[in-house]
């Protein structure tokens, strides 16, 4: 191993210790930190529940669901599963309030808000919204409920604020599960998209941002990146590898002497990266990874991308595309479209495209340490009451970690405002200081010249 990364093993591992500042004091401060939220639900009943119900979700418990929670506070699990299950109170309000928050603590101007879908895996058909339906996830079909998950990253940190329950067409219809599940009347089938819209126009104004980005569910839309670029937003989308786009920087082909000039034909955009060599690419480092820097190489195009329908007028875009190794050592390749400016750096495009990955980790964080999966209720406001619970909690956590960075920031000396890293379990018992930052800090613009650019600071 290279003598810097064995220096940096050694920082994480002295880094790990969890220091006694770091948790003294730290139920005072979980009831404090929850009041804000408490106070949006009126009677001082329901305030106890919430406080109870957080501090259950960020418990050692393995499974973190009512009956857990209640036995654990010794209280009657019947009054937790009435304030989950069937309490008729508003998530909204906790929601607008967790995003407030986020904005005001985390808010960067170049903000990136990701959409990302991510399916629960659920036994029987009863819980609302479940059916056999695809999950990104894991690349296959499975018996899920699937949520619509908004994210925010920025140089500080990342966080997912904000959540909507997607309604299968054929639970829509259903008058019967629709009435056994509590589902209210005004709620009506919406596409992923249609909800990830619904969120961007209530909770966008509060997250400073310049870039929205999600998957290639997302991006394979041309209705959803039209309606982007409606709303003035600026987006920069993964789709599928097998999206025909037309290279608008490649050679006309001869013209034939009659009719219309012949255009580039359209291609698969990975039959597009064949064509390339590797002096078109450029090395661009993110950021650390466990076993060293991550690095990844990009390239951009101007490209015209086939709509679902052959009507549609055709717009240019922005085709990225970034290969890397994966944890297999396997070469990985993701296709984006943006309708950014054809001059914008690759630095900048690679840090957005980053972006998405770290609200997959805010995700995994958020189910494996503040019980976003292990809810149990059937209903409509069930649901939605347990998952705002469980963002909350997870909000709790990254803030405590940020608490830790600045604790060890005071033991270890200064540390640069735009070097401020995230901890890789973002649990209490791993704090390290001086990582590189989520998103990278970006430096001076350079052409490809087959050398690595970094997005991090010495």
């Amino acid at each position: 191993m290279d003598r810097r990364f064995e220096l940096r093993q050694q920082q994480l591992i002295e880094d790990a210790e969890l220091k006694s500042e770091l948790s003294k004091g730290m139920l005072d401060r979980l009831e404090t930190f929850v009041e804000p939220f408490a106070a949006t639900l009126g009677r001082r009943e329901m305030k106890e529940n919430a406080q109870q119900y957080v501090s259950g979700l960020l418990s050692d418990l393995e499974r973190k669901n009512v009956e857990s929670i209640a036995y654990r506070n010794d209280r009657d699990r019947r009054a937790f599963q009435r304030f989950i299950g069937i309490s008729p109170w508003d998530f909204r309000p906790l929601e607008k309030e967790l995003v407030r928050q986020v904005g005001q603590d985390l808010g960067q101007d170049d903000g990136v808000i990701v959409f990302d879908p991510s399916g629960h895996k659920k036994c029987g058909h009863e819980s609302v919204g479940v059916q056999r339906q695809w999950i990104g996830r894991l690349g296959k079909v499975e018996n899920c409920q699937v949520g619509i998950y908004m994210g925010y990253v920025t140089r500080c940190d990342h966080v997912v604020v904000a959540t909507r329950l997607y309604l299968p067409k054929e639970w829509a219809k259903d008058r019967k599960r629709r009435k056994k599940c509590g589902i209210p009347r005004e709620v009506r089938f919406q596409t992923r998209h249609e909800l990830a819209l619904e969120m961007l126009q209530e909770h966008g104004p509060l997250l400073p941002h310049c870039w929205i980005t999600g998957d290639d569910e997302m991006g394979r839309s041309t209705a959803f990146r039209q309606q982007l670029r409606v709303l003035s937003e600026q987006y920069l989308l993964a789709v599928p590898s097998n999206t025909n786009i037309r290279d608008l920087e490649a050679p006309l082909p001869p013209y034939q002497g009659h009719g219309a000039p012949a255009k580039v034909p359209f291609q698969r955009a990975d039959k597009w990266v064949t064509t390339l060599s590797d002096e078109d690419w450029t090395r661009i480092d993110v950021r650390d990874g466990e076993k060293g820097p991550l690095v990844l190489e990009i390239v951009k195009c101007r490209v015209v991308a086939k709509t679902e329908h052959s009507r549609e007028k055709s717009t240019e875009e922005l085709l990225v595309v970034t290969r890397y190794l994966d944890e297999n050592r396997q070469t990985k390749y993701d296709y984006h479209l943006s309708n950014a400016a054809s001059d914008t750096p690759l630095e900048e495009l690679a840090r957005v495209s980053k972006a998405e990955h770290l609200v997959e980790n805010g995700l995994k964080r958020a189910k494996s340490e503040a019980g976003l999966s292990d809810y149990e209720t059937r209903t409509w406001s069930g649901w939605y009451h347990h998952q705002i619970l469980s963002l909350i909690a997870t909000w709790f956590l990254i803030r405590e970690a940020r608490r830790g960075k600045k604790i060890h920031a005071c033991d270890h000396g200064s540390v640069d405002s735009h070097v401020i890293g995230y901890p890789s379990s973002p649990g209490l018992r791993s704090l390290p200081s001086g990582l590189g930052n989520p998103l990278g800090t970006t430096q001076k613009y350079s052409k490809r010249n087959g050398t690595i650019l970094s997005l991090q600071k010495a």
